[in-house]
């Protein structure tokens, strides 16, 4: 985006010290977070709830491995929306565009007419969070192009704050809507909260003082015409390779899962590959892209144990937790919102402290931090897992425990994680690097989707423990190259970090 975009309208009130544009996106991403975390808490119970009740009917494997997958699809797409704001709509449209597809999205949900409008609305969902998830990180980014890092740090913890915010409201309202099998108008008050979200951003769009209005690099007459021609053919061929695999009788949803999971695996691997490739990408951006290869895997890691909020553990919740809370049986889904009760209660406290700390704690000791710590957060739920597995529903401490823990991991790792993004990417690429880091959330959720299934041949607690000492052996490997990873990114023109970090 040009650097000499308007600046701030004379007069403009600060937002908790930050450019008021800071909460026209703590507002919008606020509120679609409300319509996408208010649809997660109810969606594997939907999916796996027989068709008697209004569900889906699937079976448990079947259904996580479907929410693994449309979760990474989410994070998948992302890349396409930050390659299209790049270089064909700019990062304000897209976003508009996106927020509209994912309210048409839940709109699909939302009526009770049978299976294929659910999974048309999933693949909108997924679309539409694509578009706007990438760019509107990119627009925080944005509002700090000559601010100094400490502050940016602190305001993507502000922004990060109301994606929790809308977390929060989300999973206390759409879940208790479901109650009684009410399915579709849980799916419809998620609509209405991206429309609020959509609302929002229109409202909003001075406050931006012109930030992504343009893209920064935009293709020619001639390659967007081969752009068109090449996603045109692309898309033909991968709706006629689907219509054949149906036709041959071989196309069931565990398949189709198992292929997207490959899939998520294999476009990280060739991004990489093309990005240390561009001659777009100087020497010293290549420099800071190799470090962030080593942060894109501790967040892939990171992500397939964090995310199984929606899937194993909201199963936990609604089969071996006694959710009766003085005299009142809460909604499974409402369990994990004491993440974000927490993290609304925490991230001021934790932007405060790195604002001070400033760089004495670098980016890769907070990722080696916060894997270690969601690590430990699985071995409590291995031992929760080994009392549920006597029969006994435990109580709900264990699970709030849980979600406590992982929450100071993820105020560890995800706004460094968003901040360093934005810092690391090549120019070139800048809104696209941002969809890279949502790849590192579908690596993880694909992936989580299909470790699932080892539960059928090993018990609940093993399960968790495998997943914990993983966690914790790539955060102990990551913390022994903490030095040559802050070396690389300062290579980067980054501040220099104190040795005694």
């Amino acid at each position: 985006m040009a650097s000499g975009r308007p600046g701030p309208p004379a007069g403009e009130r600060p937002f908790f010290g930050h450019p008021r544009g800071l909460a026209t996106l703590f507002g919008t991403e606020m509120w679609e977070r409300f319509s996408y975390y208010g649809m997660r808490a109810v969606l594997v119970l939907f999916l796996t709830a027989p068709a008697t009740r209004g569900g889906m009917g699937l079976p448990e494997t079947t259904a996580v491995g479907v929410y693994g997958v449309y979760v990474a699809s989410v994070y998948l797409l992302a890349v396409v929306g930050g390659w299209l704001a790049d270089r064909l709509l700019g990062a304000r449209r897209t976003v508009l565009v996106g927020a509209s597809v994912i309210m048409g999205g839940h709109l699909s949900m939302a009526m009770p007419m049978g299976g294929g409008f659910v999974w048309l609305g999933l693949v909108l969902i997924a679309l539409g969070s694509g578009l706007l998830k990438p760019n509107m990180a990119a627009l925080v980014g944005e509002l700090y192009r000559h601010e100094d890092d400490a502050r940016r740090d602190s305001g993507y913890t502000i922004f990060y704050m109301g994606v929790n915010l809308g977390a929060f409201l989300g999973i206390m309202i759409v879940p208790w809507l479901q109650t009684g099998g009410r399915w579709h108008l849980a799916f419809g008050a998620a609509a209405i909260g991206m429309l609020f979200g959509l609302v929002q951003y229109v409202r909003g769009r001075a406050t931006l003082c012109g930030a992504g209005e343009e893209p920064d690099h935009r293709l020619t007459p001639a390659e967007e015409h081969r752009f068109k021609v090449v996603a045109g053919l692309c898309l033909a061929v991968a709706a006629g390779g689907l219509a054949l695999w149906a036709v041959s009788g071989t196309l069931t949803v565990d398949r189709f899962a198992l292929v997207l999971t490959v899939v998520t695996a294999a476009v990280p691997i060739a991004y990489f590959a093309f990005l240390f490739s561009s001659h777009e990408v100087t020497a010293e951006e290549r420099r800071g892209l190799f470090a962030y290869v080593w942060l894109f895997l501790a967040a892939a890691i990171f992500w397939l144990v964090y995310d199984q909020a929606g899937s194993s553990l909201l199963l936990f919740a609604k089969k071996d937790t006694n959710l009766d809370v003085f005299g009142f049986t809460i909604p499974p889904g409402w369990v994990g919102n004491i993440n974000s009760l927490a993290i609304i209660v925490l991230a001021p406290l934790f932007a405060e402290m790195f604002l001070k700390a400033g760089t004495r704690i670098s980016t890769p000791l907070k990722f080696a931090i916060g894997l270690v710590i969601v690590g430990l957060s699985f071995v409590v739920m291995s031992v929760a897992a080994g009392v549920a597995s006597d029969g006994v529903k435990v109580s709900i401490m264990w699970l709030l425990s849980v979600y406590l823990i992982q929450t100071i991991a993820e105020l560890f790792l995800s706004p460094a994680g968003l901040s360093a993004t934005n810092k690391l990417a090549p120019r070139a690429f800048e809104n696209q690097l941002m969809g890279v880091w949502y790849l590192a959330m579908a690596l993880g959720d694909s992936v989580g989707g299909q470790t699932y299934r080892l539960t059928t041949v090993v018990p609940m607690p093993v399960y968790y423990l495998v997943l914990a000492l993983a966690a914790v052996a790539a955060g102990l490997l990551m913390l022994l190259f903490v030095r040559r990873l802050r070396l690389l990114m300062a290579e980067h023109h980054l501040p220099p970090v104190p040795a005694s970090s």
